[in-house]
């Protein structure tokens, strides 16, 4: 979720879902150490139970990393060893780590050392062609001993070569049967299911055989359903809020961030999918994609987007 998941992103998902843990963008350890930390890891108070995704492979400078990230007051450092794209191979970091077992152990069991919050690894079931449960099981076993209790698997294969990150999340075939294995043989260890979870009746009939699930390019290409999914898990005998009342909740954090010379666009962007597959759905996105491209623009241009789908909703 690498240019999506920002810390504007994160402030109007979590109106979506109040309860749910939010995970930052992945950010390399070396960036942490030598860029603009308030840039790269900035968040607000709001958005907490947040963990902070990192990349690398140097144990040092991952735990280094992590120590920043926990001072600065994250719940949670989660190290990522499953993204597939050809810059992060180059870095020798991402899903490429699947092939170095040991390696990852390290880099867990410096982090583990540093911090005092999980530290968390998010991976694939394999890479390339491997189909075979067994080593997937020995590589979780491998990092588990470092001291990771906690796994998010995106329940496919990573192909290194050939496909590019967007096939990486679809040509693979998803084994959800691997991680409810996991689970069920290693019944100590927190099991998070992650991929292809675009609809309420996956997360119900994957969620009773693991931990939880984590929600990616589904929550914010139509982020009502991150509001569903909230209400399924935790707040099952409360009424859903329409798309409204929502966005008009943060209309708070919007105004805030205006006034500290932040431009409407870097925050509307995000909002773009929630009249996804409603009437006026389009007319929503284009109102607010054509004008917060002036610098000026303020709330009233997302006041003006919700009279245009009302309207079109009242004229279906």
């Amino acid at each position: 979720m690498m240019d999506w998941t920002d810390r504007h992103c994160r402030a109007f998902h979590r109106v979506l879902a109040p309860q749910a843990r939010l995970y930052t963008e992945m950010v390399h350890a070396q960036a942490v150490l030598h860029g603009d930390r308030e840039r790269l890891i900035g968040y607000d108070a709001g958005e907490c139970p947040l963990a902070l995704q990192l990349g690398g492979s140097e144990p040092e400078c991952l735990a280094q990393a992590a120590r920043i990230g926990a001072d600065w007051g994250y719940d949670e450092i989660n190290l990522n060893v499953g993204c597939p794209s050809d810059r992060v191979q180059a870095g020798r970091f991402g899903a490429c780590l699947m092939k170095e077992p040991a390696l990852v152990a390290d880099c867990v069991a410096a982090m583990a050392a540093a911090v005092s919050v999980p530290v968390s690894v998010k991976c694939r079931l394999g890479v390339d062609d491997a189909d075979d449960y067994v080593p997937f099981r020995a590589f979780i076993d491998t990092v588990a001993q470092a001291g990771c209790r906690v796994f998010v698997v995106h329940a496919r294969n990573a192909w290194l070569k050939g496909l590019s990150p967007k096939e990486n999340r679809e040509v693979p075939p998803l084994r959800y049967q691997w991680a409810h294995r996991l689970k069920h043989e290693r019944p100590d260890l927190t099991i998070v299911l992650n991929g292809g979870l675009d609809t309420l009746e996956k997360v119900t009939d994957n969620l009773p055989l693991v931990d939880g699930v984590m929600i990616g390019r589904a929550a914010y290409h139509t982020p009502y359903l991150l509001h569903q999914m909230q209400q399924l898990v935790f707040a099952p005998d409360q009424p859903l809020r329409d798309r409204e009342d929502l966005l008009r909740a943060f209309r708070a954090y919007v105004e805030n961030q205006l006034a500290a010379g932040v431009a409407l666009k870097y925050m509307a962007r995000h909002v773009l999918g929630l009249y996804n597959a409603q009437p006026g759905g389009r007319h929503f996105r284009q109102t607010l994609s054509q004008g917060f491209t002036d610098r000026a623009a303020g709330w009233e241009l997302v006041e003006t987007a919700i009279a245009a789908t009302a309207h079109c909703r009242e004229a279906a």
